[in-house]
């Protein structure tokens, strides 16, 4: 067995090479990712009551999710460009644990999933969140970003087992 066999990113000589989609079947595709950022119960309240110096936190980061979810051809090598046609991200406190937890529900009608989307969407918007929220507390944690679902497609519906 050589070194890339069952890699698609990889031909039989080992060159990189994006993954020729022109057969597959157009299909809706569904990709929810989620991720957690952890922080002080100061932080919080400081983001929930939307008293932190730089802004609404979880509007830009709702923001700048959904544009990353639309770049992620510029920022992972070889992904497709897709054409989303819906992204959702949504912000889930807990006040008890210090955290938000944060879900990218992401659509398309195409060739290739969008799993690449909805975590990136995630990741970025729980940097965003990190980033605005740095000069009060260097503490927090991005952590636990994972795909939920996928649908559509020749691998049919992944659920993750929690």
């Amino acid at each position: 067995m050589n070194k890339t066999e069952g890699l698609t990113h990889f031909d039989a000589h080992g060159a990189s090479r994006m993954v020729d989609v022109t057969a597959k079947p157009v299909t809706d595709r569904l990709a929810v990712a989620v991720g957690r950022v952890r922080m002080r119960h100061e932080t919080l309240s400081l983001i929930l009551d939307r008293k932190m110096a730089k802004g609404d936190v979880l509007e830009v980061a709702r923001l700048a999710g959904i544009m990353a979810a639309k770049r992620v051809d510029e920022l992972i090598p070889l992904c497709h460009s897709l054409n989303l046609s819906a992204v959702d991200i949504a912000f889930e406190p807990d006040a008890p644990s210090g955290m938000i937890k944060i879900t990218a529900r992401v659509r398309c009608q195409g060739s290739t999933g969008v799993e690449m989307e909805a975590l990136t969407a995630v990741s970025v918007a729980g940097l965003t969140i990190y980033d605005m929220c740095k000069a009060v507390d260097r503490d927090m944690m991005l952590e636990g970003v994972c795909l939920l679902e996928k649908s559509g497609g020749r691998s049919g519906h992944y659920v993750r087992v929690l």
